[in-house]
């Protein structure tokens, strides 16, 4: 299957059909204002592909399958149909609903099948290969929420999918780039090498195609879910899987179910929060960083910009605290989430912060003495009947475990990664986790993807997330704290520079010009260890205020906001 150079009448006709909107990969719009409804994804093809769906009268969850489907052929990096994510919706009749379709552990999976004889983690092998593949879900789970809040047929929200990997599409800068940067990585596998490696480097322009995994749409489409999880496809996963070191089993498909979860809910100043339950901490988490942020803010309103930075890496160390001692699949462990979200806690918690910063050894989770009387990708949909919804999901690594299954075209994930292979030991993210996390057949392995609205009034008001790993509860907390406790407006919200803090390490990662240098020397006098500098997040917001829609992709990626 190689890709070739030049266009073709099928490709004119595509793109003329698909985009007669906007020019292919022009300089990716990075706000949008609407007045109907808006898309926003990591990458312009997809975010096409939903506003074509809503602009034919689908609603946002129609909209949000296609670009599910759309974003698995035209970002492979992360877009996908082998990982798993989660949704969060509020419906336009009121109602608030997530789907849980991350990944499992398959079967045969056990404790310690990632360390060696002397009981070493050796973590290449829940990074690449068959080993690191967890069961996929997002098929499952896109098509659930089609199913039962959708307005639209299979057969119509994955076709302009099917047609991109049939016809192909012209590669963008940021997919050429990353197709040749993870070539070595490709090249370990015969599967692989067959679609993303080739004499010469990739370039903007290549026409880009994908046959076999137009095949394995075609099948989903007309088979529904069977025609992934059983029969020829569920045979050539497996068998790939297995070919390279896995230890799946057919039933490791026909067994695996999407999930509908309650909600996690929580209230921050005159606005309501939504966002993902476990095996997602991002909810949990980031209801726990507003509760104390707000507390914080009520006793000093007036934080000046050492204080608040201060202050909001000490929460921060506090919330990934607890994350690693309480969270993991609610099917398998009981979560403490009332006490944990509770503003009780919150206040319980924000008292244990004074001005110097506590080492992150010191710090270890108070829930007991306490009793109340990631390369990931994200997308947000408004529509005009006022669903909304936000879904982050995954393959974990960027192009996750680098395997194609033979004959499918379908990427892999390498989710095992995100269990606790050793409880104690960080995972490729440097998270730390504890037995809560820890390996067990059919278990779904705990995440930080934060998939979140904001509603005003019952009215949704923000949509938002991000890829980023371990980074994601943070830099979902600071948009959100930038819009609503800093009124700072949407573009400066999403743009402004970050930082990050998840307990372990102990250090700030920041982003460039995201903290001055005298800031950061006094925040080093306060016991502070500054760590490196990098890129956090890439936020793909919606906006709704004052009779307007303003659609922001973040400035630090190549996705696109479109609407009308």
């Amino acid at each position: 299957m190689r890709q070739k150079s030049s266009y073709s009448n099928k490709i004119f006709l595509l793109v003329l059909f698909f985009l007669i909107a906007g020019t292919i990969h022009s300089q990716p719009q990075k706000v949008c204002v609407a007045s109907k409804a808006m898309v926003v994804s990591a990458e312009e093809l997809a975010t096409k592909v939903g506003v074509q769906i809503l602009k034919k009268g689908g609603n946002a969850i129609d909209a949000a399958v296609a670009v599910g489907f759309a974003l698995a052929v035209t970002y492979p990096t992360a877009g996908n149909i082998g990982g798993g994510g989660f949704l969060v919706a509020h419906l336009g009749d009121g109602r608030n609903i997530s789907i849980d379709f991350r990944e499992t552990a398959p079967k045969k999976s056990f404790r310690n099948m990632y360390l060696d004889s002397s009981g070493n983690f050796v973590q290449e092998k829940s990074l690449l290969g068959g080993l690191a593949v967890g069961v996929p879900g997002t098929v499952a789970g896109l098509i659930l929420a089609l199913e039962k809040y959708g307005s639209m047929s299979l057969t119509q929200v994955i076709q302009p999918a099917i047609n991109l990997a049939e016809y192909g599409f012209p590669l963008s800068v940021s997919n050429a780039k990353m197709f040749n940067e993870n070539r070595k990585y490709f090249q370990k596998f015969e599967s692989s090498s067959k679609l993303f490696v080739k004499e010469n480097e990739f370039k903007e322009g290549d026409i880009f195609y994908q046959k076999d995994l137009a095949k394995t749409l075609n099948n989903i489409q007309e088979l529904g879910i069977k025609g992934f999880y059983e029969g020829e496809v569920a045979q050539k996963l497996v068998k790939c899987i297995n070919q390279n070191g896995g230890i799946f089993q057919l039933e490791d498909l026909t067994a695996y179910k999407a999930i509908e979860r309650d909600i996690i809910k929580g209230n921050f100043l005159d606005y309501e929060i939504i966002s993902m339950p476990p095996p997602s901490s991002g909810g949990i988490a980031l209801v726990q960083i507003l509760n104390m942020m707000e507390l914080i803010h009520e006793k000093n309103p007036n934080l000046d910009e050492l204080e608040y930075y201060h202050s909001l890496i000490e929460v921060l160390k506090l919330v990934y605290a607890e994350r690693a001692a309480h969270l993991g699949d609610p099917d398998f462990i009981d979560i403490p989430t009332e006490k944990l979200i509770s503003k009780m806690y919150a206040k319980y918690q924000s008292n244990r912060i004074t001005n110097q910063a506590t080492p992150s050894k010191e710090i270890q989770s108070k829930l007991k003495d306490f009793f109340e009387s990631e390369e990931t990708t994200h997308y947000s949909v408004l529509d005009e009947f006022g669903n909304a919804v936000s879904v982050t999901y995954t393959l974990n690594s960027g192009f996750g475990s680098k395997l194609i299954a033979e004959g499918t075209g379908v990427l892999l994930n390498n989710e095992m990664d995100d269990f606790s292979a050793k409880p104690g030991v960080p995972n490729q993210f440097g998270l730390v986790g504890s037995e809560a996390n820890s390996i067990e057949p059919h278990k779904r392995m705990l995440s930080s993807m934060t998939p979140t609205i904001v509603l005003k009034e019952n009215k949704p008001y923000l949509i938002v997330g991000t890829p980023g790993g371990s980074t994601i509860i943070t830099v979902v907390a600071q948009v959100i704290l930038n819009k609503l406790l800093l009124k700072e407006d949407i573009e400066t919200s999403v743009f402004k520079p970050r930082v990050h803090h998840q307990w372990l390490p102990d250090q700030i990662d920041i982003e460039t010009d995201s903290i001055s240098e005298e800031l950061s020397s006094k925040l080093v006098e306060r016991g502070h260890k500054i760590g490196r500098k990098r890129l956090l997040g890439l936020v793909e917001a919606i906006l709704i205020e004052d009779g307007k829609i303003i659609g922001v992709s973040d400035k630090r990626g190549s996705g696109h906001a479109e609407g009308y």
